[in-house]
Protein backbone atom coordinates (compact mmCIF):
# COMPACT_ATOMS: atom_id res chain seq x y z
CA UNK A 1 0.00 0.00 0.00
CA UNK A 2 1.28 3.46 -0.93
CA UNK A 3 1.04 6.92 0.57
CA UNK A 4 2.24 10.30 -0.64
CA UNK A 5 2.08 14.05 -0.20
CA UNK A 6 2.77 17.13 -2.31
CA UNK A 7 4.67 20.13 -1.03
CA UNK A 8 7.53 22.56 -1.58
CA UNK A 9 11.23 22.59 -0.89
CA UNK A 10 12.16 25.24 1.71
CA UNK A 11 15.92 24.84 1.75
CA UNK A 12 18.78 23.13 3.59
CA UNK A 13 19.89 23.38 7.20
CA UNK A 14 21.53 21.13 9.80
CA UNK A 15 20.42 19.38 12.98
CA UNK A 16 22.12 17.48 15.80
CA UNK A 17 21.07 13.83 15.93
CA UNK A 18 22.79 11.20 18.14
CA UNK A 19 25.79 13.48 18.77
CA UNK A 20 26.26 13.98 15.02
CA UNK A 21 25.67 17.00 12.81
CA UNK A 22 23.35 16.00 9.96
CA UNK A 23 22.70 18.02 6.79
CA UNK A 24 18.93 18.04 6.18
CA UNK A 25 16.47 19.50 3.68
CA UNK A 26 13.31 21.15 5.01
CA UNK A 27 10.13 20.35 3.08
CA UNK A 28 6.76 22.06 3.57
CA UNK A 29 4.34 19.23 2.81
CA UNK A 30 0.56 19.62 2.62
CA UNK A 31 -2.02 19.89 3.80
CA UNK A 32 -3.42 18.21 0.69
CA UNK A 33 -7.12 17.78 -0.08
CA UNK A 34 -8.65 14.63 -1.52
CA UNK A 35 -10.46 15.67 -4.73
CA UNK A 36 -11.37 12.22 -6.05
CA UNK A 37 -11.42 8.59 -4.92
CA UNK A 38 -11.30 5.89 -7.60
CA UNK A 39 -12.24 2.25 -7.09
CA UNK A 40 -11.88 -1.01 -9.00
CA UNK A 41 -15.61 -1.43 -9.67
CA UNK A 42 -16.10 1.93 -11.37
CA UNK A 43 -12.65 2.96 -12.65
CA UNK A 44 -10.80 -0.34 -12.96
CA UNK A 45 -8.19 0.51 -10.31
CA UNK A 46 -7.92 1.93 -6.80
CA UNK A 47 -6.46 5.44 -6.36
CA UNK A 48 -6.75 8.69 -4.44
CA UNK A 49 -6.33 12.07 -6.14
CA UNK A 50 -4.86 14.83 -3.97
CA UNK A 51 -4.66 18.60 -4.57
CA UNK A 52 -2.10 21.13 -3.35
CA UNK A 53 -1.40 24.89 -3.42
CA UNK A 54 -4.22 27.40 -3.68
CA UNK A 55 -4.61 29.59 -6.74
CA UNK A 56 -7.25 32.08 -7.85
CA UNK A 57 -10.31 30.35 -9.22
CA UNK A 58 -10.55 32.53 -12.34
CA UNK A 59 -7.25 31.12 -13.58
CA UNK A 60 -8.85 27.68 -14.06
CA UNK A 61 -11.14 26.48 -16.81
CA UNK A 62 -14.77 25.72 -15.96
CA UNK A 63 -14.30 21.92 -16.12
CA UNK A 64 -11.25 22.13 -13.84
CA UNK A 65 -13.09 24.31 -11.31
CA UNK A 66 -16.21 22.11 -11.44
CA UNK A 67 -14.13 18.98 -10.78
CA UNK A 68 -12.74 20.47 -7.57
CA UNK A 69 -16.05 22.04 -6.55
CA UNK A 70 -17.73 18.62 -6.66
CA UNK A 71 -15.30 17.30 -4.05
CA UNK A 72 -14.45 20.36 -1.95
CA UNK A 73 -17.61 22.46 -2.21
CA UNK A 74 -17.86 26.13 -3.16
CA UNK A 75 -14.55 27.95 -2.64
CA UNK A 76 -12.98 31.18 -3.87
CA UNK A 77 -9.82 29.27 -4.82
CA UNK A 78 -8.84 26.11 -6.63
CA UNK A 79 -5.72 24.00 -6.26
CA UNK A 80 -2.92 24.19 -8.78
CA UNK A 81 -1.38 20.71 -8.50
CA UNK A 82 -3.24 17.39 -8.69
CA UNK A 83 -1.59 14.02 -8.08
CA UNK A 84 -3.03 10.53 -8.24
CA UNK A 85 -1.74 7.90 -5.79
CA UNK A 86 -2.63 4.29 -6.54
CA UNK A 87 -3.53 1.87 -3.74
CA UNK A 88 -3.48 4.50 -1.01
CA UNK A 89 -2.75 3.02 2.43
CA UNK A 90 -5.74 4.64 4.19
CA UNK A 91 -9.44 4.82 3.43
CA UNK A 92 -10.22 8.35 2.30
CA UNK A 93 -13.22 10.15 0.86
CA UNK A 94 -13.52 13.31 -1.22
CA UNK A 95 -12.92 16.43 0.87
CA UNK A 96 -10.62 14.78 3.44
CA UNK A 97 -7.38 16.50 4.43
CA UNK A 98 -4.05 14.64 4.35
CA UNK A 99 -1.23 16.05 6.48
CA UNK A 100 2.42 15.15 7.00
CA UNK A 101 1.43 12.99 9.99
CA UNK A 102 0.85 10.04 7.64
CA UNK A 103 4.65 9.64 7.70
CA UNK A 104 6.79 8.72 10.69
CA UNK A 105 10.27 9.62 11.88
CA UNK A 106 12.97 7.27 10.61
CA UNK A 107 10.86 6.09 7.67
CA UNK A 108 12.55 5.65 4.27
CA UNK A 109 10.78 7.48 1.43
CA UNK A 110 11.21 8.49 -2.22
CA UNK A 111 11.46 12.20 -3.02
CA UNK A 112 10.65 13.36 -6.55
CA UNK A 113 11.21 16.86 -7.93
CA UNK A 114 12.62 18.73 -10.92
CA UNK A 115 16.37 19.39 -10.78
CA UNK A 116 17.81 22.87 -11.21
CA UNK A 117 18.20 23.95 -14.83
CA UNK A 118 21.79 24.91 -15.61
CA UNK A 119 21.37 25.93 -19.23
CA UNK A 120 23.57 24.85 -22.16
CA UNK A 121 26.73 23.21 -20.82
CA UNK A 122 29.74 21.43 -22.25
CA UNK A 123 30.74 17.81 -21.68
CA UNK A 124 33.19 18.59 -18.85
CA UNK A 125 30.46 20.02 -16.62
CA UNK A 126 27.56 17.97 -17.99
CA UNK A 127 29.19 14.51 -17.98
CA UNK A 128 32.39 15.06 -15.99
CA UNK A 129 34.72 14.47 -18.96
CA UNK A 130 38.41 14.79 -18.09
CA UNK A 131 39.27 17.19 -20.90
CA UNK A 132 42.69 17.65 -22.41
CA UNK A 133 45.99 18.90 -21.04
CA UNK A 134 46.34 22.47 -19.80
CA UNK A 135 50.00 22.64 -20.81
CA UNK A 136 51.57 25.14 -23.19
CA UNK A 137 50.99 24.30 -26.83
CA UNK A 138 47.89 22.16 -26.26
CA UNK A 139 44.84 23.08 -28.31
CA UNK A 140 42.52 20.54 -26.67
CA UNK A 141 41.21 21.59 -23.25
CA UNK A 142 37.44 21.24 -22.71
CA UNK A 143 36.34 19.95 -26.10
CA UNK A 144 34.27 16.83 -26.70
CA UNK A 145 36.84 15.10 -28.89
CA UNK A 146 36.02 12.53 -31.56
CA UNK A 147 32.30 11.74 -31.79
CA UNK A 148 32.25 8.96 -34.38
CA UNK A 149 34.08 6.79 -36.88
CA UNK A 150 34.99 7.73 -40.44
CA UNK A 151 33.70 5.85 -43.47
CA UNK A 152 31.85 3.21 -41.46
CA UNK A 153 29.35 3.70 -39.93
CA UNK A 154 29.78 7.32 -41.00
CA UNK A 155 27.38 8.69 -38.39
CA UNK A 156 27.20 9.69 -34.76
CA UNK A 157 25.64 6.92 -32.68
CA UNK A 158 22.41 7.63 -30.87
CA UNK A 159 22.93 8.50 -27.22
CA UNK A 160 26.43 9.91 -27.64
CA UNK A 161 27.32 12.23 -24.73
CA UNK A 162 27.60 15.72 -26.18
CA UNK A 163 27.09 19.34 -25.08
CA UNK A 164 23.50 20.34 -24.44
CA UNK A 165 20.98 21.54 -21.90
CA UNK A 166 21.74 20.37 -18.38
CA UNK A 167 19.26 19.84 -15.55
CA UNK A 168 15.59 20.78 -15.51
CA UNK A 169 14.53 17.11 -15.48
CA UNK A 170 12.26 15.11 -13.19
CA UNK A 171 14.47 13.31 -10.68
CA UNK A 172 13.69 10.83 -7.91
CA UNK A 173 15.92 10.11 -4.90
CA UNK A 174 15.23 6.77 -3.20
CA UNK A 175 15.71 5.62 0.40
CA UNK A 176 15.68 9.12 1.86
CA UNK A 177 15.39 9.04 5.64
CA UNK A 178 12.94 11.26 7.51
CA UNK A 179 14.91 12.86 10.34
CA UNK A 180 12.17 14.94 12.00
CA UNK A 181 8.51 15.85 11.56
CA UNK A 182 6.97 19.14 12.76
CA UNK A 183 3.21 18.50 12.30
CA UNK A 184 2.02 21.87 13.63
CA UNK A 185 3.96 23.63 10.85
CA UNK A 186 3.56 20.89 8.18
CA UNK A 187 7.34 20.55 7.87
CA UNK A 188 9.39 17.39 7.34
CA UNK A 189 13.19 17.30 7.58
CA UNK A 190 14.83 14.67 5.37
CA UNK A 191 18.47 13.60 5.44
CA UNK A 192 20.74 15.00 2.75
CA UNK A 193 20.03 17.16 -0.28
CA UNK A 194 17.02 17.09 -2.60
CA UNK A 195 16.98 18.15 -6.29
CA UNK A 196 15.38 21.47 -7.19
CA UNK A 197 15.52 25.10 -6.14
CA UNK A 198 13.81 26.47 -2.99
CA UNK A 199 10.09 26.78 -3.66
CA UNK A 200 10.00 23.99 -6.25
CA UNK A 201 7.28 21.33 -6.15
CA UNK A 202 8.18 18.14 -4.29
CA UNK A 203 6.38 14.78 -4.21
CA UNK A 204 7.26 12.61 -1.21
CA UNK A 205 5.92 9.06 -1.24
CA UNK A 206 6.36 5.42 -0.30
CA UNK A 207 5.51 2.41 -2.46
Amino acid sequence: MAKGLLGEKIGMTQVFESNALLPVTALALGPCYVTQVKNVEKDGYSAVQIAYKEKRKKLFSKPQAAHQKKALGEKDVCYRYLKEIRDFSEDKKAGDIISCEIFSQGEKVVVQSVSKGKGFQGVVKRYNFGGGRETHGSTFHRSTGAIGAGTYPGEVKKGKKMPGRMGGKKTAIKNVEIVKIVPEENIILVKGSIPGHPGSLVYLYTK
